[in-house]
């Protein structure tokens, strides 16, 4: 068995692809009509295709329940945050936050309310933290992962 891709419903598919090519930079793989799939896997089918397929009516649907996210990791953070946090039509589930291994992230909500997470990339910590003074056994201490990571990483 193999893994292939996740996928998420949508009540509005164009504005969804607008979204995640506006905003995240992902890019249109293939268009079926009802369904999309996107640069890094990432499916998007409509609502009313996606009822016909389960058997179920839209009652059934819950959007913005708050058990699922995408994860995203940004190169350029502080450009990507400013970008989400200057975005309007963006509604951020909370503003950019470090979490206690020092990664930054910001967590903020697509058209249909599913959970997107961005997060500054491990490499950007780890140069971030060896920039401040740390050395690296001090940013793996910092970080709780093992050395050889952060010597690859710092590489």
């Amino acid at each position: 068995m193999k893994f292939k891709s996740p996928l998420l419903v949508v009540s509005n598919l164009e504005a969804s692809k607008q979204f995640y090519t506006e905003i995240l930079g992902l890019r249109i793989v293939m268009d079926f009509g009802a369904n999309v799939t996107l640069t890094g896997g990432i499916a998007l089918q409509t609502k009313d295709s996606w009822l016909s397929l389960i058997g179920n009516h839209e009652d059934d649907l819950i959007f913005g329940n708050k058990v699922t996210e995408l994860y995203f990791e940004e190169d350029d953070f502080d450009s990507f945050a400013e970008k989400i946090i200057s975005n309007r039509d963006v509604a951020l589930v909370h503003p950019v936050k470090e979490h206690n291994w020092g990664q930054r992230v910001i967590r903020f909500y697509d058209p249909d309310k599913h959970i997107i997470e961005v997060g500054e990339n491990l490499k950007s910590v780890c140069f971030r933290f060896l920039k401040s003074g740390l050395t690296k056994k001090e940013i793996a201490v910092r970080m709780d992962v093992p050395l050889k990571l952060v010597e690859r990483l710092l590489r």
